[in-house]
Protein backbone atom coordinates (compact mmCIF):
# COMPACT_ATOMS: atom_id res chain seq x y z
CA UNK A 1 0.00 0.00 0.00
CA UNK A 2 1.25 3.39 -0.94
CA UNK A 3 2.71 5.05 2.27
CA UNK A 4 1.00 8.46 0.98
CA UNK A 5 -2.38 6.68 1.66
CA UNK A 6 -1.31 5.64 5.34
CA UNK A 7 0.14 9.05 6.25
CA UNK A 8 -2.74 10.89 4.55
CA UNK A 9 -5.49 8.33 6.81
CA UNK A 10 -3.67 8.78 9.72
CA UNK A 11 -3.34 12.85 8.93
CA UNK A 12 -7.11 12.72 9.37
CA UNK A 13 -7.90 11.14 12.35
CA UNK A 14 -5.22 13.09 14.64
CA UNK A 15 -8.10 15.17 16.07
CA UNK A 16 -9.96 11.80 16.91
CA UNK A 17 -7.07 10.04 18.21
CA UNK A 18 -6.30 13.13 20.50
CA UNK A 19 -10.04 13.35 21.36
CA UNK A 20 -10.17 9.45 22.36
CA UNK A 21 -6.85 9.48 24.77
CA UNK A 22 -7.68 13.16 26.16
CA UNK A 23 -11.46 11.43 27.09
CA UNK A 24 -9.92 9.09 29.17
CA UNK A 25 -7.00 10.78 30.34
CA UNK A 26 -8.87 13.94 31.73
CA UNK A 27 -12.38 12.05 32.17
CA UNK A 28 -13.97 11.38 35.27
CA UNK A 29 -16.87 12.80 37.60
CA UNK A 30 -20.47 12.27 36.49
CA UNK A 31 -21.21 9.27 34.41
CA UNK A 32 -23.32 9.67 31.07
CA UNK A 33 -26.02 7.58 32.11
CA UNK A 34 -25.84 9.02 35.68
CA UNK A 35 -25.07 5.91 36.96
CA UNK A 36 -28.47 4.04 36.00
CA UNK A 37 -29.09 0.98 34.88
CA UNK A 38 -30.93 -0.48 31.75
CA UNK A 39 -33.76 -2.71 31.49
CA UNK A 40 -31.75 -5.45 31.43
CA UNK A 41 -30.16 -4.54 35.30
CA UNK A 42 -26.98 -3.24 33.80
CA UNK A 43 -25.56 -0.06 33.59
CA UNK A 44 -25.96 1.78 30.50
CA UNK A 45 -22.57 2.58 29.74
CA UNK A 46 -20.76 2.25 33.12
CA UNK A 47 -18.16 4.66 35.05
CA UNK A 48 -16.05 5.31 32.02
CA UNK A 49 -18.03 7.06 30.35
CA UNK A 50 -18.46 10.76 31.53
CA UNK A 51 -19.70 14.20 30.71
CA UNK A 52 -16.20 15.80 31.83
CA UNK A 53 -14.64 13.04 29.46
CA UNK A 54 -16.98 13.59 26.15
CA UNK A 55 -16.84 17.13 26.58
CA UNK A 56 -13.60 18.36 27.97
CA UNK A 57 -11.79 14.94 24.74
CA UNK A 58 -13.99 17.07 22.19
CA UNK A 59 -12.38 20.15 22.65
CA UNK A 60 -8.99 19.01 23.27
CA UNK A 61 -9.35 17.53 20.19
CA UNK A 62 -10.74 20.00 18.23
CA UNK A 63 -7.85 22.36 19.46
CA UNK A 64 -5.49 20.30 18.60
CA UNK A 65 -7.31 19.75 14.98
CA UNK A 66 -7.30 23.56 14.43
CA UNK A 67 -3.78 23.69 15.03
CA UNK A 68 -3.06 20.54 12.51
CA UNK A 69 -4.81 22.60 9.73
CA UNK A 70 -3.06 25.45 10.22
CA UNK A 71 0.02 22.68 9.81
CA UNK A 72 -1.58 21.63 7.01
CA UNK A 73 -1.83 25.01 5.15
CA UNK A 74 1.46 25.58 5.75
CA UNK A 75 2.75 22.29 4.13
CA UNK A 76 1.09 22.52 1.22
CA UNK A 77 3.06 25.81 0.75
CA UNK A 78 6.51 23.63 1.33
CA UNK A 79 8.74 21.50 -0.77
CA UNK A 80 6.57 18.26 1.52
CA UNK A 81 3.21 19.22 -0.67
CA UNK A 82 3.70 16.21 -1.87
CA UNK A 83 2.05 14.08 1.44
CA UNK A 84 -1.23 15.50 0.41
CA UNK A 85 -2.23 16.44 3.66
CA UNK A 86 -5.80 17.30 4.63
CA UNK A 87 -6.51 21.09 5.71
CA UNK A 88 -10.66 19.93 6.26
CA UNK A 89 -11.88 22.36 3.76
CA UNK A 90 -9.71 24.98 5.93
CA UNK A 91 -11.77 27.67 7.77
CA UNK A 92 -15.33 28.20 8.18
CA UNK A 93 -15.98 24.65 7.10
CA UNK A 94 -12.97 23.23 8.95
CA UNK A 95 -14.97 23.81 12.26
CA UNK A 96 -18.02 21.18 11.22
CA UNK A 97 -15.87 18.85 10.07
CA UNK A 98 -13.38 18.63 12.75
CA UNK A 99 -16.37 18.57 15.17
CA UNK A 100 -17.84 15.75 13.65
CA UNK A 101 -14.02 13.64 13.75
CA UNK A 102 -13.69 14.67 17.34
CA UNK A 103 -17.71 14.25 18.47
CA UNK A 104 -18.14 11.37 15.98
CA UNK A 105 -15.54 8.98 18.06
CA UNK A 106 -16.16 9.71 21.11
CA UNK A 107 -19.83 8.86 20.55
CA UNK A 108 -18.68 5.78 19.01
CA UNK A 109 -16.85 4.61 22.04
CA UNK A 110 -20.11 5.37 24.12
CA UNK A 111 -22.07 3.67 21.27
CA UNK A 112 -19.87 0.57 21.83
CA UNK A 113 -20.19 0.57 25.28
CA UNK A 114 -23.82 0.32 25.26
CA UNK A 115 -23.48 -2.92 23.98
CA UNK A 116 -20.70 -4.31 25.83
CA UNK A 117 -23.09 -3.53 28.67
CA UNK A 118 -25.72 -5.34 27.38
CA UNK A 119 -23.64 -8.45 26.73
CA UNK A 120 -22.92 -8.66 30.29
CA UNK A 121 -19.00 -7.08 29.71
CA UNK A 122 -17.82 -4.82 32.36
CA UNK A 123 -15.48 -1.74 31.88
CA UNK A 124 -11.79 -2.69 31.52
CA UNK A 125 -12.68 -6.27 29.79
CA UNK A 126 -11.72 -7.23 26.24
CA UNK A 127 -14.20 -6.99 23.57
CA UNK A 128 -11.80 -7.36 20.29
CA UNK A 129 -12.40 -6.04 17.36
CA UNK A 130 -14.80 -3.67 18.64
CA UNK A 131 -12.72 -1.82 21.15
CA UNK A 132 -10.87 -0.95 18.09
CA UNK A 133 -13.07 0.25 15.62
CA UNK A 134 -15.45 1.60 17.65
CA UNK A 135 -14.22 5.52 17.47
CA UNK A 136 -12.81 5.06 13.73
CA UNK A 137 -16.26 3.81 12.64
CA UNK A 138 -18.15 7.08 14.52
CA UNK A 139 -15.53 9.38 13.05
CA UNK A 140 -16.11 8.21 9.65
CA UNK A 141 -20.12 7.77 10.25
CA UNK A 142 -20.39 11.14 11.70
CA UNK A 143 -17.78 13.10 9.28
CA UNK A 144 -20.01 11.39 6.42
CA UNK A 145 -23.45 12.66 7.71
CA UNK A 146 -21.81 16.40 9.09
CA UNK A 147 -20.18 16.65 5.56
CA UNK A 148 -23.30 15.22 3.25
CA UNK A 149 -25.11 17.71 5.66
CA UNK A 150 -23.36 20.85 4.64
CA UNK A 151 -23.82 20.05 1.13
CA UNK A 152 -27.13 19.74 1.04
CA UNK A 153 -27.68 23.01 2.93
CA UNK A 154 -25.39 25.10 0.73
CA UNK A 155 -22.46 25.34 3.19
CA UNK A 156 -20.10 23.73 1.32
CA UNK A 157 -20.04 23.50 -2.73
CA UNK A 158 -18.36 20.06 -2.14
CA UNK A 159 -18.87 16.69 0.39
CA UNK A 160 -15.13 17.09 1.93
CA UNK A 161 -15.73 13.34 3.44
CA UNK A 162 -15.90 11.94 -0.23
CA UNK A 163 -13.38 14.61 -1.83
CA UNK A 164 -10.95 13.45 1.57
CA UNK A 165 -11.71 9.52 1.88
CA UNK A 166 -10.98 7.16 -0.70
CA UNK A 167 -11.83 3.75 0.15
CA UNK A 168 -8.11 2.76 0.58
CA UNK A 169 -7.68 5.56 3.36
CA UNK A 170 -11.38 3.97 5.14
CA UNK A 171 -9.37 0.37 4.51
CA UNK A 172 -6.24 1.75 5.75
CA UNK A 173 -8.13 3.19 9.21
CA UNK A 174 -9.94 -0.01 9.76
CA UNK A 175 -6.51 -1.97 9.65
CA UNK A 176 -4.13 0.51 11.18
CA UNK A 177 -6.45 1.44 13.81
CA UNK A 178 -6.55 -1.60 16.55
CA UNK A 179 -3.04 -1.82 16.62
CA UNK A 180 -2.83 1.66 18.09
CA UNK A 181 -5.45 1.19 20.20
CA UNK A 182 -4.19 -2.29 21.68
CA UNK A 183 -0.65 -0.65 21.86
CA UNK A 184 -2.21 2.74 23.65
CA UNK A 185 -4.65 0.33 26.26
CA UNK A 186 -1.50 -1.00 26.65
CA UNK A 187 0.50 1.83 27.84
CA UNK A 188 -1.95 2.94 29.74
CA UNK A 189 -2.70 0.35 31.76
CA UNK A 190 0.55 -0.36 32.41
CA UNK A 191 1.56 2.96 33.51
CA UNK A 192 -1.92 3.78 35.75
CA UNK A 193 -2.97 0.66 36.62
CA UNK A 194 -6.48 1.79 35.38
CA UNK A 195 -9.34 -0.17 33.38
CA UNK A 196 -10.20 1.66 30.47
Amino acid sequence: MDYLIIVQALWIVIPAYIANACALIVGGGTPIDLGKNWKDGRRIFGDGKTWRGLISGAFLGMTGGFGITVAAIYISDSEFAFLGLNDFGRFPLMIPIISSICFGALFGDIFESFFKRRIGKNRGDDWIPFDQLDFILGVLIFSFLISSFLQILGLSNYNWFIDSFSLWHVLTLLIITPFFHLLANFVHKRASGKKT
